[in-house]
């Protein structure tokens, strides 16, 4: 087991880094691997993963960011991705908080996570998080970051908002669609709504 990986960043791509370690170079997948700098000293906690066709090492700031991932790994329908993206979206004490606190609204701001897997995660984790001292261990005075809203989530969102005003599913994707479509910037989740409307009303 690698526990933590100390050296030098030898280079960045995209969903990684590689750290220099006495003349090899370790792959570590990171949550913001922008944040680091070629050349740059550092030690990141691991958490090592085998698959028939990779062995991969994912790597953490801090040892609560390592432990709570692997926490998030026990619950089903979480997996490596939707687990860096949890620990890379929001600060980690209020990550904890939504997650004591039963606030499923806050959990499908991340992205992957819907009100299926948000409320999996509260029921596989909330007493767990209690019993293993995670309310004391991490502070929620700390700063904190709100989630990005994925495009996915806020798609379903005006879907949503759509079938509550009277139309099925598939009308509501089709204008939906045809909205994002017409759009020549990024849409506000309002916007969105307003244009898709606007379609619904040309048929």
């Amino acid at each position: 087991m690698i526990d933590f990986v100390k050296g030098q960043v030898a280079y960045i791509e995209k969903e990684y880094i590689v750290i220099s370690v006495g003349g090899i170079g370790y792959q570590i997948f990171v949550p913001h691997p922008d944040q680091f700098t070629v050349e740059q000293p550092v030690q990141l906690f691991t958490h090592f993963v085998v698959r028939e066709d990779s062995q991969l090492l994912y790597g953490f700031s801090t040892k609560d960011e390592r432990d709570f991932f692997r926490l998030l790994l026990e619950v089903s329908g979480i997996g490596p991705k939707v687990g860096m993206q949890m620990i890379g979206g929001s600060d980690l004490a209020q990550t904890v908080h939504a997650i004591w606190s039963e606030d499923v609204k806050f959990l499908t701001r991340f992205p992957g996570i819907g009100k299926k897997t948000a409320g999996r995660i509260v029921l596989d984790l909330k007493d767990k998080l209690v019993k293993l001292g995670w309310t004391k261990r991490v502070s929620p005075t700390r700063s904190s970051v709100t989630p990005p809203v994925s495009p996915q989530r806020e798609e379903a969102d005006v879907i949503e908002a759509l079938m509550g005003l009277g139309y099925t599913e598939g009308e509501a994707q089709t204008f939906v669609s045809e909205a994002r479509k017409e759009a020549d910037h990024s849409l506000s989740t309002e916007e969105w709504i307003r244009r898709a409307l606007q379609i619904s009303m040309r048929r």
